[in-house]
């Protein structure tokens, strides 16, 4: 993709703090960060989302992401970490080239991450269930 910041940043077009590199994958800190640390790791090659990105390459995100986690608890001794991601614009997703953040977390820092679970939505779990069962 030719104006995809983060293509560019692999390509070296634009620079960026690299952290960790390998034929699939790129991490480097985010220049927004919300906590010292915040991490980004993305596929090398453009995949828009978690829906089109193959599973060998999102596989290796996620054994980065961990690694990630432990290096900065093991160099900057975070608490904890979160990792996550937003596939599509209605998930928050701004930036469309899949990327997973990892962000550093402490007692100290005051962010509020979570999710607050609808208690109300009357729906019916059984015919949710029904519906996506994956078959191993």
């Amino acid at each position: 993709m030719e104006d995809c910041i983060f293509c560019k940043i692999v390509k070296g077009e634009i620079l960026s703090h690299k952290i960790y590199e390998d034929d699939l994958v790129y991490a480097f800190l985010d220049v927004k960060p919300v906590s010292p640390g915040h991490i980004l790791v993305i596929p090398k090659d453009h995949h828009e989302n978690i829906f089109d990105c193959p599973e060998n390459i999102l596989s290796q995100i996620i054994k980065v992401s961990k690694k990630i986690a432990q290096l900065l608890k093991d160099k900057l001794g975070v608490e904890a970490v979160n990792i996550f991601n937003n596939s599509g614009g209605v998930a928050g997703q701004d930036v469309f080239h899949l990327h997973f953040h990892v962000v550093p977390r402490s007692k100290k820092d005051n962010m509020k991450m979570g999710f607050i679970g609808k208690k109300d939505l009357n729906i019916n779990l059984e015919e949710i269930k029904n519906k996506l069962v994956l078959e191993s």
